[in-house]
């Protein structure tokens, strides 16, 4: 488990939610996952791109100032440069951002969301009525992923008001708040495409998923 995602939540915060998935899935037969994770990707090429960039102007600043326009000079600044960029930009991540597009955010945490979904086998409930919260911190993106029983039913655009009041709450200071407003929309959702049956049991575990 990583310790930013562990420290996403308070303790207080962990039970509320897990409590307000138990109460969901007594309205539904559907099963909510909540899952926090603090990067749906390591994103190598950043930390290659920024310390290149930075160390050839550092480089190149440095090469002026101290008068030694000769290429040696400048490579040893520059390997020296690079390496110390490489690690502090592969271990800080409000560094790492600056160097990471929004298209490869977005597709990275929607192939993280999808692949956790298969490897926590949410995908195996009787009537695949599985539904994960995929919460990806670095990124600061929300993905909702549900199995097909529910797909069938609900359009996937249905899911952006669920992510909005995650994103809302994040921006607000009021995480804990915010996942359980979450999962009592979902359970509203589900409810009424999937009420709970007579013989309806606790297919999923309810506690909060952290890391990948």
């Amino acid at each position: 488990m990583s310790d930013s995602a562990e420290k996403f939540l308070t303790a207080a915060e962990r039970i509320q939610i897990e409590a307000r998935i138990a109460e969901a899935e007594k309205r539904t037969s559907g099963e909510i996952v909540v899952m926090v994770v603090p990067s749906s990707y390591h994103y190598p090429l950043a930390s290659m791109l920024g310390s290149s960039l930075l160390a050839i102007l550092l480089g190149i600043a440095a090469s002026l100032l101290f008068g030694k326009e000769n290429m040696w000079f400048f490579l040893a600044v520059f390997g020296l440069l690079f390496m110390v960029f490489h690690e502090l930009i592969k271990r800080v991540n409000i560094i790492k951002r600056l160097f990471v597009t929004a298209s490869d955010m977005k597709g990275e945490v929607e192939e993280a969301a999808i692949q956790s979904f298969y490897q926590r086998e949410i995908n195996h409930t009787v009537d695949h009525t599985g539904l994960l919260i995929y919460i990806s911190l670095f990124e600061r993106k929300v993905r909702v992923v549900a199995d097909q029983g529910i797909s069938s039913k609900v359009a996937q655009e249905i899911w952006q008001e669920i992510v909005n009041t995650i994103v809302r709450g994040i921006l607000g200071k009021e995480h804990g708040r915010a996942i359980a407003a979450a999962v009592d929309q979902c359970a509203d959702i589900l409810a009424s495409h999937f009420p709970v049956k007579a013989d309806n049991y606790n297919e999923l575990a309810n506690e909060v998923i952290f890391g990948r």
